[in-house]
């Protein structure tokens, strides 16, 4: 059998299956084949022969007489031949628009000249519509509709073609979604929505927690964990004269019980209400790529115009003998215990084992942390790094850099991990370990071969400036790529990546080139932007601003001087290529330091822009005026 033509119906009415089964009966009475109804979405899809003529008049006029409201009728791409060429989307600007009435009276026009896909915004003062190959799309026809709907058609600009999706298998009918997500977590989540607000039809697919590690096992039950032990410092250790505090051992088991209660509330709220809200299909069971358009779940076979990889990440294993051979900690792990280590050994000095690490030792354990590279914070300037390195060993925890492990092994209670350093071979011990030596992709059993989806070094999948994979048809983002795993990140990655999917509007490339990133300390470590010597190997000459922080009136009045502003700035013009900092509310600063990276401010900009005194954000106004000033001679405020 061959298709002719395949349709979308937008329904009203449907209530529950059975609606279903009375409006597929009344499309197929007018010849429809292929029919596919969901009363949740409240539309069909369907197929019309050849031999029907292809008019779908009578399977509209069906559904009516059926007792339903049909609605919006839209023709699906044809598939047919070669399907050569691809349909080509569009920009343009249009002015006059003030309300969304008037956002369908533009798109009105533009379908009457042959545009498909249409998407109108009055708040931007724009248009996005895509126009298939063939189509005969009459430019001049939709100006003069435009304008003569008492609106004003600015610059036209091609946008880029849109791929177009592999036909369907003849007599299978539309795909089963449009997008299918493999993942829960915030790339998914924020795809899911992306595409739900356009109308798409998605699925989820989610072998294990929905939402992911943010909220399940990382940044929100880690964020609960170190607040906690920040408290518990500062109530131990009043930094006030006439302030005296008797305070309790900490329960590590009080505390887990309120981490599970703040991530359930989380999870619900912001994971679990949405998949009804945006009437997204949630799927339990374990995704795998049966073929490069299908994915087999639970024994069923599913069908979708685009999939999204968005499996995330897990703790990586190093590769030390020994390690499988005995008792461990990864992130996950540490953050479910309900009793403190009396002796904890970290492999790792990265965000996760400086933040775990602090955490443990404020509440009682010795700590040791085992480094790699030679010094503390590489991603970091030499002054950052060293300021943290000074924080972390007064507090007593001790740092060892520059190490290469040969073997880890336990006797009687006593972790043993031995490594070489300078030369020498030591033995570094203690009664817990925990690994926290960087993050693996979650891509094991996906059939990502069977898919044509090539992947990297460490199994992630590899993909262009669209988030698009070695198969057309297969996108991933979020922790799974390997790339910055923060939230944020992968939020942003999911939004594009079904924008760039479905072909939608505002369909950008990814842009990493400025990604905030803060480390959970006490004092907190953040940065934006390229270090100097980042700066210096991309050929960019720059100079740059070092202010200790007892330079901070804020962290005068804190009594807690711990830390650094660096700022790094473009040499001649100013423009800020970079912040680095180190205080104790670094991650609430960093965001003013984001922007100015972002939108090219200057130095200038910032030294002649107020900023509220007596806060740590001053500090980044203050480094800016070292530049040129020494700010320990001027009065509060001035300069």
């Amino acid at each position: 059998m061959t298709t002719g033509k395949r349709y979308h119906l937008r329904i009203g009415g449907m209530t529950c299956p059975a609606c279903e089964d009375h409006v597929a009966e009344a499309l197929r009475s007018a010849g429809a084949e292929a029919v596919t109804a969901d009363y949740r979405r409240g539309e069909a899809w369907f197929a019309l022969p050849p031999g029907a003529g292809c008019d779908p008049a009578p399977a509209v006029n069906a559904v009516r007489a059926a007792g339903y409201d049909p609605q919006a009728l839209e023709e699906e791409p044809s598939t047919d031949g070669d399907g050569a060429g691809e349909p080509v989307r569009y920009y343009w600007s249009i002015g006059g628009m003030t309300c969304p009435a008037c956002e369908e009276h533009v798109a009105e026009a533009l379908r009457s000249a042959g545009a498909e896909a249409v998407t109108a915004d009055y708040r931007r003062g724009e248009a996005w519509f895509a126009v298939p190959p063939g189509a005969g799309f009459d430019l001049e026809r939709a100006r003069a509709a435009i304008a003569a709907a008492g609106y004003r058609p600015g610059d036209l600009e091609v946008v880029e073609a849109v791929p177009r999706f592999p036909a369907v298998q003849a007599g299978s009918g539309a795909p089963d979604y449009d997008l299918l997500i493999i993942g829960s977590g915030s790339a998914a989540f924020a795809a899911a929505i992306e595409a739900r607000e356009a109308g798409q039809r998605v699925a989820m697919v989610e072998r294990g927690t929905v939402g992911g590690t943010c909220v399940n096992i990382g940044c929100v039950p880690s964020k609960w964990f170190l607040r906690a032990g920040e408290v518990y410092q500062e109530a131990r250790l009043p930094r006030f004269p006439g302030v005296a505090s008797r305070v309790e051992p900490p329960d590590l088991g009080a505390l887990k019980a309120g981490k599970d209660r703040l991530v359930e509330r989380l999870r619900g709220q912001k994971y679990e209400d949405l998949l009804a809200d945006y009437a997204i299909d949630w799927i339990p069971g374990e995704a795998a790529f049966r073929d490069p358009g299908h994915v087999r779940v639970n024994g069923r076979e599913l069908s979708a115009r685009a999939f999204l990889i968005a499996t995330g990440a897990r703790p990586a294993r190093p590769a030390i003998p020994g390690l499988e051979a005995v008792p461990y900690l990864d992130s996950t792990a540490a953050l479910d215990r309900t009793t403190v280590p009396r002796r904890l050994l970290v492999i790792g000095a990265g965000y996760i084992a400086l933040e775990l690490g602090q955490f443990f030792h404020r509440l009682g354990a010795e700590v040791t942390l085992v480094q790699r590279g030679p010094r503390l914070l590489p991603g970091y300037d030499p002054e950052v790094g060293q300021v943290v390195a000074e924080v972390l060993a007064a507090e007593g925890i001790r740092v060892v850099t520059g190490v290469r492990p040969r073997q880890v092994d336990q006797r009687g209670g006593e972790i043993r991990l031995t490594v070489e350093t300078q030369g020498q071979v030591r033995v570094l011990t203690g009664d817990t370990l925990l690994v926290a030596a960087g993050r693996q992709p979650n891509t094991e059993g996906l059939g990502l071969d069977r898919a044509g989806v090539a992947v990297g070094p460490r199994g992630e999948p590899v993909v262009d400036a669209t988030l698009r994979t070695t198969n057309p048809r297969v996108y991933a983002a979020g922790d799974v790529l390997a790339g910055p795993q923060f939230v944020y990140v992968a939020a942003y990655e999911g939004k594009l990546a079904a924008r760039h999917a479905l072909g939608l509007p505002d369909a950008r490339p990814v842009d990493l080139s400025v990604v905030p990133a803060v480390t959970f300390t006490d004092p907190a470590i953040a940065k934006v932007g390229l270090t100097a010597a980042e700066a210096a190997a991309q050929g960019i000459a720059v100079d740059s601003a070092v202010l200790p922080l007892d330079a901070v009136t804020r962290a005068l009045v804190n009594q807690d001087t711990r830390g650094v502003f660096k700022v790094t700035a473009e040499r001649g013009s100013g423009r800020i290529r970079g912040v680095q900092v180190v205080a104790a509310q670094a991650g609430e600063v960093i965001y003013a330091a984001t922007l100015a990276v972002r939108f090219g401010l200057t130095v200038s900009d910032l030294t002649d822009t107020l900023a509220p005194y007596l806060t740590m954000a001053e500090g980044l106004r203050l480094a800016a005026l070292t530049f040129h000033k020494d700010v320990g001679r001027l009065s509060c405020c001035a300069g």
